[in-house]
């Protein structure tokens, strides 16, 4: 056989080989660019807009959120149009995940999906619908319940969405690396192949085709060997055959370079949001146990400055509220000592910058004095600072600014947004914790206070008692020295005239301590009172403990001012009574549901019994006479450790001296306690006063209630005595005349008022719910004192009314010309510049305001203070600390009419 026709033989046989290795290997390569488009298209393209439908659907729950918590008019329309862009965002990406090559239960869970998103959106449209119609109730319900459970499944939703196109691109990957290896292989075999037959051909044509085919045996070979995504070229470039085989070859290598490349790009991506995930979760691992801000600055900016590759970090927290705001470093890493910026207000700096718009600042081309970071062998500038906010509910509590030798690329971007909305929610919840503690911390400052008054005032009395001695002493040397007895008489005029005076004063000082106790204890007890019954199931039971503990300490200091208020009304001869027609059968029922509780809880007997021939009723004052009977049975109870209580109400059966009248009734305490030994009996009813008065009784109390319950009785009428025997129990009587004298009229027009008020309260009752009166309602409160206003504001606001509010009463009356939709004013007396008598006088001038419910508040306590509140122009009057009930109570009255 000719050389020619060997030559042509082997170069057929060359190129067809070629050909086959050629399209077996571009079919490989093809599928493998199929798979790898498919993975890096369409299902990027599925994950990417999941993604934008979870994240739209968060930014219209979080703006329906805000529309519906009742924001300032001046934000509804930002939140009204970031709801619209969000909702056409929402229905174009669930348009276009729609028109998506779709297949098994890929294509059921995207039809679900946009199912529930045309579901949702008709919903918003509902709820946007019921709020402008004012039916807030409606449109909560709608929100908080049926379309966040459509919200919820849409998260679902999106989550198995991920988890199978996350599956898929898993599968289509390992697929594509499966094809990979096996034209590897069949690279190998066919190199292999092609090296047996160029040998073959080398021997059989000529030996110029040797160089050109060692060549490429040579760069095939080295193929297996490259560890990087960048393969040996073929640098032959001769017009036949093997010209055409290094020009294949080389285009197989591109192919192949660029899906190794896309490859590697998409495990870059998949472990950076794994690196992302495990440090969130570090992050959210790490608050646990914290409770302090202190403890938490620093752990924080210990733990995220070097996650996030930073060599410097500062902690500001928020301090402070409105134009008293401050931002104060907290805590810091790698800081000097000498650093720049310990504390910044809103808007000083970019700190304070920060803080005031809520955004993060990025800082580059930092200038060289800028700032130094520095370690043991050298400083330098840094070249990137970030300073991010930390918000909870659209404020802002906090803002961390950091500094880096390198830019901060978008991974660590991304994981600084999520550690600081949880380092806000964080935040919020420990200066919650705090606030309850130093409720607490201040109710017991109150308590000491009062006791160091308390105090005070028993040394007042002592120093009373020794002018009275010195009194005494005078007037006995008087009878001996006769001409000495006009300048004695003139002396003792001065002395009373001064104890006159002093016994004013001593009125004056304990109506003011009235107010100043009673001001900071109105606050104390309605937050108190709030936090206790926990509507909203945040506290924890402990923390319910320790509000029921500050509220019940609030009432102890109230009935003690009460009793301190009562002896001194008494003693200055300022105290009333308001006589009126009492059942003795209602005496009855009220002393046992009052006191049938403790005895059932000490293990006592207790009875009340009512003597054959008693009048159906007497003229007296009730509520004092309830005061009486309290103080008795409650002294009976606490001295009593076995045995029983007995109230006996009877006529008496001998003429009790100093009771003027020939009928005589007997309210008798009975119990078999510790009794009263014949000393002390008279001791007892002396103020401050007890039997046994060393540190270490075993019985509290302060020794109040029988000197007061004594001197209301001989207001009464009435006389207070005592039959005991020590160990053997002791025997309180009552005497009342079963008419008193003769009530001034202006006492019986008191006592009308009381059953006249009564009425309106049936009427509500008959007409129906009762809360439903109060539901939309506007408060206005007056009140120069802040806390008041916020404790007030957060129970009225608690039964859905509307509350605008004034410190003083000429600000009151600029509030209510600019809000003549007002439908009740709480008014406070005691305020600056204008108070509430004059600001009522005022409003009452006005034709428009004349029937306006005013309900007057005060802490001072003191006579007439209901008459001249009436007087003045208010509707009703209640006291501070207030009743929260008995408040609700009188507003619905008051809104009913």
């Amino acid at each position: 056989m000719k050389f020619r026709t060997k030559l042509y033989a082997g170069f057929c046989i060359i190129i067809v080989l070629g050909i086959i290795l050629v399209s077996v290997m571009m079919s490989m390569l093809n599928q493998l660019n199929h798979n790898l488009n498919r993975v890096v298209q369409e299902r990027y393209e599925k994950v990417r807009l999941v993604n934008i439908i979870y994240h739209e659907l968060n930014s219209i729950s979080r703006d329906s959120r805000g529309l519906l918590a009742n924001p300032p008019s001046e934000l509804l329309p930002t939140f009204q149009e970031n709801i619209d862009q969000n909702n056409i965002k929402l229905k174009q990406a669930l348009e276009d995940i729609g028109d998506l090559e779709l297949e098994g239960k890929t294509r059921e869970l995207v039809q679900k999906l946009r199912g529930f998103g045309n579901v949702y959106q008709n919903n918003q449209y509902k709820i946007e619908a019921l709020r402008e119609a004012g039916k807030e109730e409606e449109a909560n319900h709608l929100y908080w319940y049926e379309s966040r459970d459509i919200r919820e499944q849409m998260f679902e939703i999106i989550d198995d969405l991920k988890k199978i196109e996350e599956q898929a691109m898993a599968d289509e990957l390992a697929q594509s690396k499966n094809g990979y290896e096996f034209t590897l292989k069949m690279t190998y075999i066919y190199v292999v192949v092609g090296v047996v037959i160029g040998i073959g051909v080398t021997i059989w044509v000529v030996r110029s085709l040797t160089g050109s085919l060692n060549r490429i045996t040579s760069v095939m070979t080295e193929v297996a060997d490259y560890e990087t995504d960048k393969l040996p070229r073929l640098t032959i470039h001769s017009e036949d055959e093997i010209g055409a085989i290094s020009n294949a070859y080389n285009n197989m290598t591109e192919a192949l370079e660029g899906h190794i490349r896309k490859v590697k790009e998409f495990s870059d991506i998949a472990e950076n949001q794994s690196w992302l995930k495990t440090q969130v979760a570090e992050m959210a691992t790490m608050y646990a146990g914290i409770e302090s801000l202190q403890e938490l600055a620093s752990l924080f900016i210990t733990k995220v400055t070097p996650m996030v590759g930073a060599s410097y970090g500062v902690f500001y927290t928020k301090e402070g509220k409105g134009e008293a705001a401050r931002l104060r470093k907290l805590a810091a890493y790698a800081d000097n000592e000498g650093s720049f910026g310990g504390e910044f207000r809103l808007g000083e700096g970019l700190v304070g910058q920060c803080a005031l718009e809520n955004r993060e600042i990025l800082l580059t081309n930092i200038p060289d004095d800028y700032i130094k970071i520095t370690s043991g062998i050298g400083l330098a500038k840094p070249t990137m600072i970030m300073i991010l906010p930390a918000e909870f509910e659209g404020e802002v509590l906090a803002v961390v600014e950091l500094a880096s030798f390198t830019e901060f690329n978008s991974l660590q971007q991304m994981l600084f947004d999520e550690v600081m909305s949880s380092v806000g929610v964080t935040i919020n919840s420990i200066v919650s914790r705090m606030q309850v503690e130093k409720l607490l911390q201040e109710s017991q400052a109150l308590t000491e206070e009062l006791q160091s008054q308390s105090e005070e005032l028993q040394l007042q009395q002592e120093e009373l008692r020794t002018i009275n001695e010195k009194l005494e002493e005078q007037y006995e040397n008087s009878e001996q020295k006769t001409a000495e007895l006009e300048k004695t008489r003139l002396i003792l005029e001065e002395k009373a005239q001064q104890l006159a005076i002093s016994s004013q004063y001593k009125s004056e000082f304990l109506a003011n301590m009235s107010h100043e106790l009673r001001t900071p204890l109105n606050s104390l007890l309605i937050l108190a009172q709030m936090l206790a019954e926990n509507n909203e199931k945040t506290l924890l039971p402990k923390q319910v403990e320790y509000a029921n503990t500050i509220h019940s300490a609030g009432n102890d200091l109230l009935h003690l001012i009460n009793d301190i208020l009562d002896l001194a009304k008494i003693e200055s001869g300022n105290d009333e009574v308001y006589p009126e027609e009492v059942t003795l059968q209602t005496v009855k029922t009220l002393v046992e549901k009052q006191f049938m509780p403790v005895a059932r809880q000490r293990g006592l007997q207790f009875t009340v019994d009512l003597s054959a021939g008693l009048p159906k009723m007497i003229w007296t004052d009730e509520r004092r006479l309830q005061q009486i009977l309290k103080n008795l049975l409650s002294n009976a109870f606490k001295f009593t450790e076995q045995g029983s209580v007995r109230l006996h109400i009877g006529m008496a059966n001998e003429e009790i001296s100093g009771i003027h009248d020939d009928r005589v009734i007997a309210f008798s305490v009975l119990d078999t306690g510790i009794g009263v030994s014949k000393e002390n009996q008279e001791i007892i009813f002396e103020e401050f006063k007890q039997a046994d008065g060393t540190t270490s009784r075993k019985y509290g109390g302060t020794g109040l209630g029988l000197s007061i319950s004594r001197k209301i009785a001989e207001l009464l009428g009435g006389h207070i005595g005592i039959e005991s025997e020590e160990g053997l129990g002791s025997t309180f009587t009552l005497y009342l005349p079963t008419r008193q004298a003769d009530a001034t009229s202006g006492e019986r027009e008191a006592a009308a008022g009381v059953f006249h008020d009564e009425e309106p309260v049936q009427s509500i009752t008959e007409a129906g719910s009762a809360e439903a009166l109060l539901v939309g309602k506007k408060i206005l409160i007056v009140d120069d004192d802040m806390r008041n206003i916020f404790a007030l504001t957060t129970a009225i606001e608690g039964h859905h009314m509307k509350v605008v509010f004034a410190e003083n009463g000429r600000e009151a009356i600029d509030v209510l010309v600019g809000n003549p939709d007002i439908d009740l004013i709480l008014m406070d007396i005691m305020m600056p510049e204008m108070d509430g008598f004059e600001a009522m006088r005022i409003i009452r001038q006005k034709k428009e305001y004349q029937t306006l419910p005013i309900i007057a508040l005060t802490a001072k306590a003191m006579k007439h203070d209901r008459e001249q509140c009436i007087e003045a122009g208010a509707s009703d009057y209640i006291s501070k600390p207030v009743n929260l009930e008995q408040l609700f109570s009188l507003m619905r009255v008051w809104l009913y009419r």
